[in-house]
């Protein structure tokens, strides 16, 4: 079977395991979607198998898995109707399509030049900001307690970076720089939700707000890593980030 068929099965029997999880009683929903996840790192791992090893070509399934784990926990965010779920299924399926193209570019890349690993780059960072926009979505609308939500994102923060650099790196052996960049940003990351636990935002904006943060902090470390680390560039993701602050602090109900 050729890789682009595998790729469009995989997209199936996921999509449908998306839509079997419905049928479950909602005791054994968070289940589901932890075999879920389980089921796409398995696939993931047979479609790649050509280009993985037992080095940093592993890390091409951590998006994937993450991704799954996302978008299944959103799911249960949202009003239960037909008009909502229909599209989540299909963005989901096409989703997991991108993401088998992306990492097989990148599995491929790690061992020989290809011409289009610049766009694999460049869809593989919106989808980490967007996998990572879900994911603190779901830890935030928990309203645990703030060091176990902060400690949440902050785990969940750390293998998005560092797949996220490895992506520019692409090297089979994972650098003492990638690790402890990553660990940086993590605990950043965790910072700000611990920041956040204290301002009067609603779900959504501090959702926004932690995805921006992370936009910023993997664009520098990518932009490093890709030696064009420069004061405009530095400037740039600064004012964006600045630019969300500013919404972020006007959409804020300030009052009792």
């Amino acid at each position: 079977m050729s890789k682009r068929r595998k790729f469009v099965l995989i997209s199936l029997v996921l999509s449908l395991g998306f839509i079997a999880i419905q049928l479950l009683d909602y005791r054994y929903k968070f289940i589901a979607i932890a075999a879920l996840s389980v089921l796409t790192l398995g696939l993931f791992a047979w479609a790649l198998s050509e280009g993985l090893g037992k080095n940093a070509t592993l890390l091409t399934l951590v998006l994937p898995v993450i991704f799954t784990a996302g978008i299944g926990i959103f799911w249960f965010l949202l009003p239960a109707n037909i008009f909502t779920r229909i599209p989540i299924v299909i963005f989901y399926g096409a989703g997991v399509y991108v993401l088998c193209l992306t990492a097989n570019i990148f599995t491929v890349a790690a061992v020989r030049t290809i011409a289009l690993l610049r766009a694999a780059r460049g869809v593989g960072f919106v989808l980490t900001l967007l996998t990572s926009f879900l994911v603190f979505d779901a830890i935030l609308s928990l309203r645990v307690l703030m060091p176990l939500s902060a400690a949440a994102i902050a785990v969940f923060s750390f293998p998005l970076f560092v797949q996220g650099l490895w992506s520019v790196d692409l090297t089979t052996k994972l650098s003492k720089e990638i690790i402890n960049y990553s660990l940086v940003s993590a605990l950043v990351m965790g910072e700000i939700a611990a920041c956040l636990h204290f301002w009067p935002v609603t779900v959504v904006v501090g959702s926004l707000f932690l995805t921006v943060a992370l936009y910023m902090l993997l664009g520098l470390g990518q932009a490093k890593a890709e030696g064009r680390l420069f004061s405009q560039t530095i400037r740039e993701y600064l004012l964006v980030v600045g630019l969300v602050f500013i919404g972020m602090f006007i959409a804020t109900h300030w009052g009792g």
